[in-house]
């Protein structure tokens, strides 16, 4: 009988052993997880998890981040190899490695570091609190795509922003991880580059202007510039993007008629429209200046589609700052102060709508309020960017001038509440050239084999009442023209987010059911209430170190009476 109850035991432990190996390996093959989140933070979008499951070729992430971090980096970190992990349960076509650029001999390290700079690739400066002493250091919150000879260098952290607290960086940074790096795949993958136009003669924004815009695009579209004139149709197939970027004389018929069927083609536009011409060089020249509309002719168009930019002027108080002369510091030494110009505000977007959504401030120079008009066709309005609600309204004819500046802004001349600067537009749109076409143009359009269309396919468009939104800053140099990058304000030196909203922009246009979705998901930070959980800290004290005790004494009460009761009942 001892011998059996042996081999029994042996047995059932071989068992145990057994189901427990075939477990682990279950738990290899396949990788799983149940999100209890509110907001769902731990679960991948559908355009995501379709992206991934088409992988058919093996895509290698290089995550630069590797070591030992602060509380809010270590949170980056992890969260990096959570979404990471969630990606490759998805797909066995990607593998990633977290990688330290700090990590061997100076040499090393040296190389590493002139490697990552010649690809763009820049470190910041982290200062890191141990026991007492304070120590710098330099990381590189990047990760770097490889698909065969391609590559896609993501940023990981969010830009600084005087309006976020650190905690909030990291939190947006943490949020846009899936649209990040779904971005990243999708653009490394995509067979060919669309094609990006921007309109030229009608005094658009120039090459200068539009550099850092323009090469930022290029990356991963062609882009090149069109001159209405010479073409007789714009084809979407070949275009998939139209950028009017600041315009200052008007469109000839037959332009806005090519850009019209363009639309009704399918094709999107991106309108960067300044309806007055106000600007801070015009009144450098005089000390007051008295804008004028400019005659673009396209006032019909946009009505037509659903929007009206109004010739007025939007100020708000919570604008960016411009430098003015305020003194002499010595002969031919100007001094400087900086003022905030109501005329430039810097708008922080509300919306939840993905173009915008955990976007900075984006700061406008000279902007209208935008109204949006019902349409004969279904089309949807989607204010984007408005300013805040410390807003008023300057109507045409107006006296630009620094007088402003002489006095403390009253809050309460700021009272017209928030008005809107940008806007989208999507669905069906009505043709501006209904009704108004040519026998004579129809035979001609016939003949050249171009279709005339009164009502477009299912398309987008944006409009923003800003052409300079797109105009990075341009100095004069040693070697000629620099420019700065886009959404640096040279003024008052701060980096707006201009450039982050027109690439999401570009990309929603294009591509609007791909894997922009990501950038709705919402992370909450839940923070402290440290006022609170100090006035209260006695109490949760107590609790925290009381009723542990309380329960472990209850126990072993229960457990000698429930002992002594058994036992006691045996020997009657």
């Amino acid at each position: 009988m001892s011998r059996s109850k042996r081999s029994q035991s042996l047995l059932q432990f071989g068992l145990f052993c057994g189901i427990l190996l075939f477990v682990n390996i279950l738990a290899n093959s396949f990788y799983t997880h149940f999100d209890l989140t509110e907001e769902k933070r731990f679960t991948l979008t559908k355009p995501t998890r379709a992206l991934l499951n088409g992988l058919k070729d093996q895509i290698y992430v290089q995550v630069l981040l590797d070591g030992e971090f602060p509380a809010g980096f270590k949170r980056l970190q992890t969260a990096t190899r959570e979404i990471l992990d969630d990606f490759r349960s998805e797909t066995g076509f990607l593998d990633y490695q977290f990688e330290d650029p700090s990590a061997g001999t100076i040499e090393e390290v040296n190389g590493r570091r002139k490697a990552l700079s010649e690809q763009g690739i820049q470190p910041m400066t982290l200062r890191v609190a141990d026991q007492g002493e304070s120590t710098q250091k330099l990381i590189y919150p990047f990760a770097i795509f490889r698909f065969g000879s391609r590559q896609v260098i993501v940023r990981l952290l969010e830009n600084e922003s005087a309006s976020l607290s650190p905690e909030e960086v990291i939190n947006n940074s943490v949020t846009l991880l899936e649209y990040k790096f779904a971005n990243a795949i999708n653009k490394i993958l995509a067979p060919a580059k669309k094609g990006i136009l921007f309109t030229e003669g009608h005094g658009e924004l120039n090459q200068t202007q539009v550099s850092d815009l323009n090469r930022s695009l290029r990356a991963f579209y062609d882009t090149g510039r069109l001159n209405l004139d010479s073409v007789v149709q714009i084809n979407p197939d070949h275009c998939a993007l139209l950028i009017i970027a600041k315009p200052v004389s008007g469109f000839s018929e037959k332009d806005k008629f090519k850009v019209d069927q363009f639309v009704m083609n399918g094709g999107q536009v991106l309108w960067l429209i300044d309806r007055l011409s106000a600007g801070l060089d015009s009144m450098a020249i005089a000390s007051r200046f008295v804008p004028s509309d400019y005659p673009l002719n396209i006032e019909d168009m946009l009505f037509k589609y659903g929007a009206r930019i109004q010739p007025d002027l939007v100020l708000d108080l919570e604008c960016s700052k411009i430098k003015l002369v305020i003194g002499q510091v010595a002969p031919g030494q100007p001094q400087f102060d900086l003022f905030p110009w109501y005329y430039h505000p810097a708008v922080r977007p509300v919306s939840k709508h993905p173009i915008v959504k955990n976007l900075d401030r984006v700061d406008l120079h000279f902007c209208s309020s935008i109204d949006t008009i019902r349409t004969k066709t279904p089309v949807k309005k989607t204010v984007l960017l408005s300013s805040s609600r410390y807003s008023r309204v300057q109507f045409s004819p107006i006296d630009l001038n620094f007088d402003i500046l002489r006095y403390q802004a009253d809050p309460a001349k700021f009272d017209k509440g928030s008005q809107a600067v940008s806007v989208l537009l999507e669905g069906t749109f009505p043709s501006v050239f209904e009704n108004k076409v040519s026998e004579e143009m129809l035979t001609g359009l016939q003949k050249l084999n171009i279709p005339f269309r009164t009502a477009s396919v299912p398309t987008r468009m944006m409009v923003v009442s800003d052409g300079d939104v797109a105009a990075n800053h341009v100095r004069n140099g040693e070697d000629g023209p620099e420019w700065l990058p886009l959404g640096f304000n040279h003024m008052d030196r701060v980096t707006y987010a201009n450039k982050d909203f027109l690439l999401n922009a570009v990309e929603y246009l294009i591509d609007p059911t791909g894997v922009i979705e990501a950038r709705s998901k919402e992370v909450k930070l839940r923070l402290l209430d440290t006022v609170r959980a100090k006035q209260e800290q006695t109490k949760w004290r107590i609790v925290n170190l009381g009723v542990p005790l309380m329960l472990l004494g209850a126990f072993g009460w229960f457990f000698n009476w429930r002992r002594k009761r058994k036992y006691a009942s045996k020997s009657n």
